[in-house]
C-alpha cells in the first residue's frame, strides 16, 4: 500500500502546478513535467524491471533443481527423458523473461557485464569440446559448480546458449549444428551433465544478482544461492536511485533523466533487433554471419525478437493495465505521437511473428526484411520523436 500512496501525492500536486522535493539536500519546486514523469517511474521500476528479473530468477531456480536431478539420474544410470523436457520448458521461460528485460540493459546488466556473461553467442565449440575432455577442469566444475563456470570460463562457454545447446537437440547439416527445437535426447555424458549443472547454477546466480541490484534485496533462499556461489554482490539499489531522482544518493538529477534513460534503452534494443539479431542473418554473405542466430538450438529466435519488442512495450506503456507510464506523459503532450509509438510497437511484433523457420530461412527472406523495416520504424520514432519531446 505504501507504493500506491507514493503515486497519489504527485497526482494531487500536478493539479496545483508544483511539487516540493529534495535535491542536493535542499528543497525546491519542480515542474509539472517532473511531477508527471515521477508518476511513471515507480511502476516502471517495480512492475516492469524488478518483477521481470524476479520472475526470471524464479524460473532459473526451477531449472537449477531440474538440472541437479538430471545429473543425479545420469550418475545413477536412470532414465531422465521427462526431466529434459521439463528443463527445456524452464529454460524457455527463463529465456522469455530475459528477452523481455532487454529494453533495460543499462544499469547493472551493463555495469557488471551481466549481459555478455549470460547471453553471448555463438558458442565456441572447439573450446567446449576441449573442456569436456579435460578431466582436471571437469573435476573442478563438479566440485565448484557455478563458481568455476562464472569465474574461469569465457563468455562463449557459459550462459543461456551453452545451456541451450545441451538441453536441445541439434543435427549436423552442411558441416554445422542445426537445432531442431526438440529436447535433447536423454543421452548426456556425465561430463556434459556436470557442465550443464554448472552453467545453470551460474546463470541463475546472475539472474538473482540482477534482481538484487535493482531491488536492493531478495528472498533468503535467493540470497543463499548468491552466498553459496560466492557471487560478488553490488549495492547498486538501482531502482531506488530512479525512484528518488534528485535526492541525495541518486545518480539522477531529474525524472526527465530517468525517462530519457528508459526510452534510450528502448531505442538501443530496437536497433539491435533490426540491425544485428535479424539484420546480420538476413544480409549474411559469410558463414559467420549466417550462423549469427540468437537461439539456434531451441529454435526460439523469433520468440526472442518479439519479446524484445514487448520489453519496449512494457517500458513505454507499462507492464500492468492502467498504470501510469511514459506513454501517459507523451499522450498529454502529443496524443498523435503516442498513438504512433503504440502502433509501431504492435506492428513490429506482428511482423516478427509472421517469420517462419528463421534459424534456417533468414537470408534474403522478404518476410524477415518486412520485420526489420517495422522494427527500424519503431526505433526511428522513439529516437527522433519521443526523446526530443522528453528533452524539451
Amino acid at each position: 500500500m505504501k507504493k500506491n500512496l507514493s503515486l497519489i501525492l504527485p497526482v494531487a500536486l500536478v493539479s496545483l502546478g508544483f511539487l516540493v522535493g529534495c535535491k542536493g539536500g535542499g528543497t525546491e519546486v519542480t515542474s509539472d513535467k517532473e511531477a508527471a514523469l515521477q508518476q511513471a517511474v515507480t511502476p516502471y521500476v517495480n512492475n516492469t524491471v524488478i518483477a521481470t528479473y524476479s520472475a526470471m530468477a524464479d524460473a532459473g531456480i526451477t531449472l537449477l533443481d531440474q538440472t541437479e536431478q538430471i545429473l543425479d539420474k545420469v550418475t545413477k544410470g536412470e532414465d531422465y527423458a521427462a526431466l529434459m523436457r521439463d528443463a527445456g520448458t524452464s529454460w524457455r521461460l527463463m529465456r522469455k523473461y530475459w528477452e523481455q528485460s532487454e529494453a533495460f540493459l543499462y544499469g547493472p546488466a551493463a555495469a557488471h557485464s551481466i549481459d555478455p556473461h549470460i547471453d553471448s553467442w555463438p558458442l565456441d565449440f572447439n573450446a567446449m569440446s576441449a573442456l569436456l575432455h579435460d578431466a582436471e577442469r571437469m573435476a573442478a566444475i563438479e566440485e565448484e559448480g557455478g563458481s568455476y563456470v562464472g569465474d574461469k570460463l569465457g563468455y562463449a562457454l557459459k550462459g543461456f546458449h551453452a545451456a541451450e545447446y545441451l538441453l536441445f537437440e541439434s543435427v549436423e547439416k552442411d558441416g554445422r549444428a542445426v537445432g531442431t527445437g526438440r529436447p535433447h535426447a536423454a543421452n548426456l555424458t556425465h561430463a556434459e551433465a556436470v557442465y550443464l549443472l554448472g552453467i545453470v547454477e551460474d546463470l541463475t546466480q546472475q539472474a538473482i544478482l540482477l534482481e538484487y541490484c535493482w531491488a536492493g534485496e531478495v528472498s533468503a533462499a535467493k540470497m543463499k544461492l548468491l552466498e553459496d556461489g560466492e557471487v560478488d554482490v553490488f549495492e547498486d539499489r538501482y531502482g531506488s536511485q530512479m525512484i528518488n531522482a534528485g535526492k541525495p544518493g541518486s545518480t539522477y538529477l531529474t525524472y526527465q533523466e530517468v525517462a530519457e534513460e528508459i526510452i534510450a534503452g528502448c531505442v538501443d534494443i530496437a536497433g539491435e533487433v533490426a540491425d544485428m539479431k535479424m539484420g546480420n542473418p538476413y544480409l549474411s554473405s559469410t558463414p559467420e554471419e549466417r550462423d549469427y542466430i540468437e537461439s539456434p538450438y531451441s529454435c526460439t529466435s523469433t520468440i526472442d525478437f518479439a519479446d524484445n519488442i514487448r520489453s519496449i512495450q512494457h517500458a513505454y506503456c507499462g507492464a500492468q493495465a492502467g498504470e501510469y507510464s511514459v506513454s501517459n506523459y507523451v499522450y498529454r503532450q502529443n496524443a498523435d505521437l503516442d498513438k504512433q509509438v503504440r502502433t509501431a510497437i504492435e506492428d513490429a511484433i506482428a511482423a516478427i511473428e509472421l517469420i517462419q523457420d528463421f534459424e534456417n530461412n533468414a537470408q534474403d527472406n522478404p518476410v524477415v526484411k518486412a520485420a526489420i523495416d517495422k522494427v527500424s520504424a519503431l526505433e526511428e520514432v522513439l529516437d527522433d520523436e519521443v526523446l526530443p519531446l522528453l528533452s524539451k
